[in-house]
């Protein structure tokens, strides 16, 4: 039986102090302070380079850059795409939780002196004091990032275009295994933060890899010890897989000899940050900083944070929470259905907004609505239109009231898994397409039509009821499904291993009754 390690928070003063919790670590950090005078890298030659995701629309991006406040004339700017999040993240993160669309974008100026200072907006799932500990131990020790996306997205991607940044701006390649353990800290600190909140997160794996790295701890055992030691100060509870899963990460971290002085100052100002310590720093004197110098009124009202003022967060509502990712229903403010938490206010599809979207994503929504105007509604010409001259629908049984409403269902879950739900789809091992967004309407598709419905119900549930036969809402997923295997060029018989690449759409497939075994072994391939 598995045990959990347990720790309650002591409210009676027997929580370890700042001064006392880091009393032998700053001591042996001052030792080297004392014999040895820091190295301060030389950025005559930086740049401000900003990185945007090749998957936001022109507008988007037009946007991104008046928030960061900076024009194409004083920046480099660099194009992040899907591949590049891809190269960097699949040896941590399954091909179906990165997603098929890169957004997220960042804004990098490497400085001299200060240690990491982050800001984030519009990122629920990587915080500004996240981004800031990973990036020390990739091997950056002094810069200024900004990281945000014009819609609600988790941020799993950030970090792949702030370290392209970094090294196009500073001219510095950084050492790759420590990109690496960077990559994988955040998968890392991410995954315990869905289970014990983002700063009990950070705190825990921060504050051990500040005494690992400064007291030089190689010992597996003592690395252990150090992080139930930790969680106990801090009130966290993990389980022996978290435990694991930490000390595997920091073994990584203590091999690569880090020189502590150089993390300092980022380090202990996260931990600050999360364990409630911190005040907002001073202004900096830099004129050229850009952390601070942000046009929040592009964006609205969002959610930030900042490793410079740490009421941020709370202050937008940053500070709230994880949102179940999974949960393509927790994408609502992204998916554009409603500003309020009540949706049922939404009755109409004309209601669902999708300013959000990229302008290739916006064509797949158009044409998804096209078909189910022709296919639940009764309009030949519009199914005609979705599926060709000779489509029609063999299912007569629903009202104009139920179609409708079954419209509106299925295009909300495709607004929702376009509006980046497919960068938090996490991989089953029973998965029937090459996409990711098939994938989830696959799964969705079938509680919708009362096919397959989880322990978990919900209000899509078998929408249709007793109103419709079973046989019928066979027949109206099956046809949904072939619909969305066209616009994605991907069909659950056959693939076009040329054309059927994870998330091209569009692509013009044949589609054929050819088979596929149970194993999911192609049968033939259409030409």
């Amino acid at each position: 039986m598995q045990q959990n390690v347990k720790f309650m928070r002591d409210y009676g003063g027997m929580v370890m102090k700042k001064a006392n919790l880091f009393a032998a670590l700053l001591c042996s950090a001052s030792m080297v302070f004392g014999s040895v005078a820091p190295t301060v890298p030389v950025m005559a030659d930086a740049v401000k380079v900003v990185t945007l995701g090749a998957d936001l629309s022109q507008d988007q991006k037009d946007t991104m850059m008046r928030y960061f406040n900076v024009s194409s004339s004083e920046v480099q700017i660099l194009t992040v795409t899907n591949q590049d999040e891809r190269n960097h993240l699949s040896a941590f993160v399954p091909l179906e939780q990165i997603g098929t669309r890169t957004v997220s974008c960042s804004y990098v100026k490497p400085t001299t002196s200060g240690g990491i200072k982050v800001r984030t907006a519009n990122l629920n799932w990587v915080t500004c004091n996240m981004i800031a500990t990973t990036l020390s131990t990739s091997g950056v020790t002094n810069c200024e990032v900004v990281a945000a996306c014009p819609f609600e997205v988790s941020g799993t991607g950030a970090l792949t275009g702030i370290l392209m940044a970094y090294e196009t701006a500073s001219g510095e390649k950084l050492d790759e295994t420590k990109k690496e353990i960077a990559t994988e800290e955040m998968v890392v600190t991410g995954d315990l933060a869905n289970e014990v909140g983002q700063n009990d997160a950070v705190t825990v794996i921060n504050q051990a890899k500040m005494q690992v790295i400064a007291d030089n701890i190689q010992n597996a055992d003592e690395i252990q010890n150090i992080v139930i030691n930790i969680a106990n100060n801090n009130g966290v509870s993990i389980s022996d897989d978290q435990l694991n899963t930490i000390v595997n990460l920091l073994k990584e971290i203590a091999q690569q000899n880090y020189d502590y002085s150089e993390m300092q100052e980022t380090l202990e100002r996260v931990n600050d940050n999360v364990t409630g310590q911190a005040e907002a720093a001073e202004p900096s004197d830099d004129p050229d900083s850009i952390v601070n110098d942000v046009d929040d009124s592009v964006l609205g009202d969002v959610i930030q944070d900042s490793t410079e003022d740490p009421g941020l967060a709370e202050e937008t509502g940053a500070a709230e929470g994880i949102p179940q990712a999974s949960d393509p229903e927790s994408e609502i403010s992204e998916a554009g259905l409603a500003e309020e938490e009540d949706t049922e206010e939404i009755t109409d599809v004309s209601q669902l907004s999708t300013d959000f979207l990229g302008e290739d994503a916006k064509a797949l929504f158009e044409k998804a609505k096209t078909f189910c105007k022709g296919e639940y509604e009764g309009d030949t010409v519009s199914l005609q239109e979705a599926m060709g001259e000779d489509a029609y629908c063999d299912v007569t049984t629903l009202d104009a009231e139920t179609g409708k409403k079954l419209s509106l269902t299925v295009l909300k879950d495709y607004l929702g898994i376009l509006g980046n739900g497919a960068g938090s789809y996490v991989a089953q091992g029973d998965e029937k397409y090459l996409t990711v967004e098939l994938n989830m309407l696959d799964k969705d598709l079938k509680e919708i039509f009362g096919i397959e419905i989880s322990d978990e119900s919900s209000e899509k549930a078998d929408i249709l009821g007793y109103d419709v036969s079973e046989e019928d809402k066979q027949t109206l997923y099956e046809d949904t499904m072939k619909f969305f295997e066209k616009l994605y060029g991907e069909s659950y018989e056959t693939y076009d291993e040329t054309s059927a690449e994870v998330g091209t759409a569009e692509a013009d497939v044949e589609m054929t009754e050819e088979p596929v075994d149970e194993a999911g072994d192609i049968d033939e391939i259409v030409e």
